[in-house]
């Protein structure tokens, strides 16, 4: 009996003791908190755009993340939701194979491992993110997360690109689940991605030549799914001085300035991703792949996919097979393809916040050194008066021999990466004697015009994508002009010259005058081809030309777009050359009468069909015609329009809205001073109830830019509240 006592009472002691450290740990993490709080200030100026400011960079993140969470906390969790592969988690059995991809290369306890052989700099900084996040919560109870109910401090590494839609997402889910599917599915490959809206976007940068005051300008113009980044201007004692858009739920701006340097990343072709073919045979022990003279055991590892269902949650287990190049992701004619890509989340997380505080060209290439931002190029300027483009930034070398547009032979050693290419061999250019650079998704060899580098110079994985209508446009706008000043720059931007239309309107004459006087079609037709006879491709809100070209043009390109990637050519080369006179006649005809039954006439002005309107403040925007909206003029980028918006009909409406395009427009002068002009689709918050959720909606629509406040007078003078997190 005794000897119970004793054991009850050492257990008990024991009780407490574990009872006492959880305490001890909450106080502590709470104390880290407040300390935290009361070293960071945010102050909101007169569009809601947070201010923050720390005393150290961690400070400055910490008060940086919990602005986010503010302004939009549904956004930085689905971010991170999608980036661990737990979507299917909240959103249910379909997006199964979504999380399995993200599982394939994104491992919880890899990331841990990383995390502890970070730096001591950036664990502070990952530390001050897990903080500003779990601060936000318990300082918000109402808010009930869908998934992620704490933060992590290395759950940043999970995220730490900024592109919409990184490497890992150009794997295809419909192949991935032909593979792993159990039984083995058939899906076709995916044609959704032909109709959407381009992604990427455009920068412009002005060197001191060509600009009326001597400085330097840079457009920072990204075209991305609307309301995907917010304004966020980020300071503290330490040298962080960084204003710009930032991607919902990581720490650093992601596209934007200093004092003294701005970047601007677009979509790059630079090769970075490539698939090997591995020669598999199946035996007793699993299965071995063929590599030179010898095999090798594919590496097999259990990954397990959580998600919800209307009776709770549920899992399903994958054993999911790896080669030294990478994960397996589908099948290829009794072929298993592996898949390689960058995975270096560390120096990607270095390089993505050290930008942010390089102060000339110099120390901006010196970021570019960690090869790490592997889906884009960025165009640079600074108040030293530099402007560079630089071409990707993590291009593996190869041996050129080979095909990498398609898949590799894995057996083969001499399909193996050769280290990487230096920033110096590749397509860059640093202060052209054009006085003007310019990238809008486009191939690198229209970079400065004619002047650009030769494309036989370079291999042909160093430049995978063509040249593009906006490109052409960009030059013709840039090209020979002096004296540019941020309004000018802005104008540039907004161009409304439709260079697609120069090219595929000529073929729609052509056509027509082609066609027998015979045939009723000639007839029918003779107004609306009078209309765009005499058009001269430029859009405006009045422009009846431009309803009929779009609904035309749209038309053959959704006819044209599978054809045409089955023919390896271009949709709108197939649209001028494999197409009938009699096929683009009919898609004029249908154009109209598409526009007849949407709004009554054909001759419907450009305004009245293309709207702008945010309704509330879901991921997936509903619309509608009945509700306020406001007319945009500019079109998609499709057509060579430089300022982009992605639109379409949604829900049964006759209005066509847009979801995707230029999200975030900045030019910025690097003078004496800083100087920049600045809006945001719709607004800074992602709250219905808030002042600042549409109150950008109409500069958006006009193309109208703003003051940006970065300097502490003109931030005090604007501002609408400071305040410290919590308060």
């Amino acid at each position: 009996m005794k000897q119970i006592l004793i054991l009850l009472g050492l257990l008990s002691l024991i009780g407490c003791s574990s009872e006492d450290g959880q305490k001890s740990a909450q106080s502590e993490e709470e104390a880290r908190w407040e300390q935290y709080a009361s070293n960071v200030t945010i102050t909101r100026d007169k569009w809601g755009i947070p201010h923050i400011h720390g005393k150290t960079d961690a400070d400055a993140v910490f008060g940086m993340i919990y602005a986010q969470a503010e302004d939009d906390f549904n956004r930085v969790e689905l971010n991170y939701i999608n980036a661990l592969g737990r979507l299917a988690e909240t959103e249910g059995e379909d997006e199964i194979y979504r999380d399995l991809r993200m599982k394939l290369f994104i491992d919880p306890e890899d990331m841990k491992q990383k995390y502890q052989e970070s730096p001591e700099w950036l664990q502070k900084l990952m530390n001050a993110f897990a903080d500003g996040m779990n601060y936000y919560l318990a300082t918000h109870p109402e808010v009930k997360p869908k998934v992620i109910d704490r933060f992590e401090p290395w759950m940043p590494l999970a995220f730490s690109e900024g592109s919409i839609g990184g490497d890992i997402e150009r794997v295809s889910l419909n192949r991935l689940e032909n593979f792993y599917g159990n039984p083995p599915k058939a899906l076709a490959l995916e044609t959704r991605h032909l109709f959407e809206e381009p992604t990427g976007s455009n920068g412009f940068a002005i060197a001191p030549s060509n600009s009326a005051t001597g400085n330097a300008l840079l457009l920072i113009n990204p075209h991305t799914s609307f309301y995907f980044r917010a304004e966020v201007h980020m300071k503290s004692d330490e040298g962080l001085n960084a204003y710009g858009a930032v991607t919902w739920g990581q720490f650093f701006i992601y596209q934007g300035f200093n004092e003294t340097a701005g970047w601007m990343h677009t979509s790059s072709g630079a090769d970075a991703i490539d698939e090997y073919l591995e020669t598999i045979t199946e035996k007793e022990d699993g299965f071995y792949y063929q590599y030179g003279d010898t095999e090798r055991k594919l590496t097999a590892k259990e990954i397990t996919v959580p998600f919800s269902d209307a009776d709770g949650m549920k899992e399903k287990t994958f054993t999911a097979y790896y080669s030294h190049h990478g994960p397996i992701i589908r099948n290829l004619d009794g072929k298993w393809v592996a898949v390689k890509l960058m995975q270096e989340p560390v120096k990607a997380l270095m390089q993505s916040y050290g930008r942010t505080k390089a102060k000339n060209y110099a120390e901006f290439k010196e970021t570019m050194e960690l090869h790490t931002n592997s889906s884009n190029n960025t165009v640079f300027a600074d108040a030293e008066g530099n402007i560079a483009y630089f071409h990707g930034n993590f291009i593996p070398r190869r041996d050129p021999k080979f095909n990498w547009s398609k898949p590799v032979d894995g057996s083969d050693p001499a399909t193996e990466w050769q280290g990487l290419h230096t920033v110096d061999e590749t397509v860059g250019v640093l202060n052209p004697a054009t006085g003007w650079l310019q990238n809008t998704n486009n191939w690198p060899y229209s970079v400065i015009g004619e002047d650009s580098p030769k494309q036989g110079n370079f291999p042909a994985y160093m430049a995978t994508f063509p040249e593009n209508y906006r490109g052409i446009n960009a030059v013709r706008v840039l090209k020979d002009k002096k004296g540019f000043t941020l309004d000018s720059l802005r104008d540039a931007a907004y161009d409304s010259y439709l260079a697609a239309f120069a090219d595929l309107i000529p073929s729609l004459q052509s056509a027509y005058q082609n066609t027998d006087n015979s045939d009723p079609i000639k007839a029918d037709m003779a107004a609306p081809m009078g209309m765009l006879d005499g058009w001269d491709y430029h859009f405006s809100y009045d422009s009846v030309p431009t309803s009929i070209a779009i609904y035309w043009a749209r038309e053959m390109r959704n006819n044209a777009l599978i054809p045409a990637r089955n023919a390896e050519i271009s949709v709108y080369e197939y649209m001028m050359t494999r197409t009938s006179h009699a096929e683009k006649l009919s898609a004029l005809k249908k154009a109209v009468d598409t526009l007849e039954a949407d709004f009554g006439s054909w001759q419907t002005p450009w305004g009245e069909i293309n709207r702008f309107q945010r309704l509330t403040g879901d991921i997936v925007q509903p619309f509608d015609d009945g509700q306020p909206s406001y007319p945009v003029a500019f079109p998609s980028a499709r057509w060579g329009s430089l300022a982009a918006y992605g639109q379409r009909t949604f829900n049964g409406t006759k209005k066509t809205y847009g979801t995707r395009g230029n999200s975030f427009v900045a030019v910025v002068e690097f003078g004496e001073k800083v100087r920049a002009k600045a809006v945001t689709a719709g607004g800074q918050s992602g709250d219905v109830n808030s002042p600042h959720f549409a109150d950008q909606a109409e500069l958006y629509a006009k193309g109208e830019l703003r003051p940006v406040f970065f300097y502490s007078d003109d931030i005090m003078k604007n501002a609408e509240k400071t305040y410290h997190p919590g308060e």
